[in-house]
């Protein structure tokens, strides 16, 4: 089981993320990245950051420690911001922690030296469990004492939004093409023969009893917890069996990613209103563009 810890102060949020993770203190006197309950993002997200980082962790790749942690709010009481406040009184109770590395720094695509055989296994990775998320952009990636370490597994596992459409999916090949070690040469083939014989099924079982039984007794269409670890298993074990169908061999250069930007960056600026055209700065209109979006979903 994960080891679980008691939050004793509540020291910031970090709002760079869209789930308002936070850094907090707790009695076995660590400090945690907390992605809590109460977040948009649901139980989902935690169940994935669980299953994704723990399957990881055993196929040798580097995830910070996975704790669980109880939150009681009033450990809170000093944050001044409501919505703060009204997300950590939604999460009282049982949370994810992942353990802060202090001075990491997030990895940008060249600034460290990275293997093809690295880089291939975190691709075979994220292409097993259709994450989609690890891109130049946005890459989820520390690099701590010149080592890179996987962070924000919560996007994996899409297929379990929606479970029965989970078998239309279960060969799925995800578009990787952008994925922030593309450049690093990653030797997916190489990956895929070591990695995929290691999937099994107890594997997998070792990894889904980590998940609280409370994060999976909703789920609708099941009878207990344990019937949705078994489905995790047999997917990802399928998958895993079936990697011929998904592995991905394509990645993108620098020249095309950035052909491509400008190519969305001019479908985004023909679909703005007229007083948004006027802004001349693409790159800095991130915020501006982020308000209207927000202003048209009103």
């Amino acid at each position: 089981m994960l080891e679980k810890v008691t939050a004793v102060r509540y020291v910031d949020p970090l709002r760079a993320g869209g789930s308002v993770p936070g850094v907090v203190e707790t009695d076995d006197l660590g400090t945690y990245v907390v992605k809590f309950t109460g977040a948009a993002q649901g139980l989902k997200a935690l169940i994935a950051e669980v299953i994704v980082g723990e399957l990881a962790r055993r196929l040798g790749l580097r995830v910070p420690p996975l704790v669980l942690v109880d939150f009681d709010p009033a450990v809170a009481a000093a944050e001044p911001d409501q919505e703060i406040q009204d997300l950590l009184r939604a999460s009282r109770g049982v949370n994810l922690g992942m353990d802060l590395l202090p001075g990491a720094r997030d990895f940008r695509p060249g600034m460290i030296e990275v293997a093809p055989s690295e880089a291939g296994r975190i691709v075979w990775l994220d292409a097993l469990t259709g994450n989609v998320d690890r891109t130049v952009h946005n890459p989820n990636l520390m690099v701590w004492h010149g080592r890179l370490w996987l962070i924000d597994n919560g996007a994996g596992l899409i297929f379990h939004h929606r479970w029965s459409g989970a078998r239309a999916s279960l060969l799925k090949a995800y578009d990787l093409s952008g994925h922030a070690l593309g450049a690093h040469g990653p030797d997916v083939a190489a990956a895929d023969r070591e990695l995929a014989p290691r999937v099994t099924a107890e594997l997998l079982r070792e990894v889904v009893a980590l998940v609280p039984d409370a994060w999976l007794a909703d789920e609708p269409g099941f009878g207990s917890p344990d019937e949705v670890r078994e489905a995790y298993v047999g997917h990802l074990a399928a998958r895993a069996a079936g990697s011929a169908h998904w592995l991905p061999t394509c990645f993108a250069t620098p020249e095309e990613l950035r052909a491509a930007e400008e190519r969305k960056a001019a479908a985004t600026l023909a679909g703005r209103p007229a007083w948004l055209k006027q802004v001349p700065n693409r790159a800095g209109l991130a915020s501006v563009e982020q308000d209207w979006s927000r202003h048209v979903g009103d």
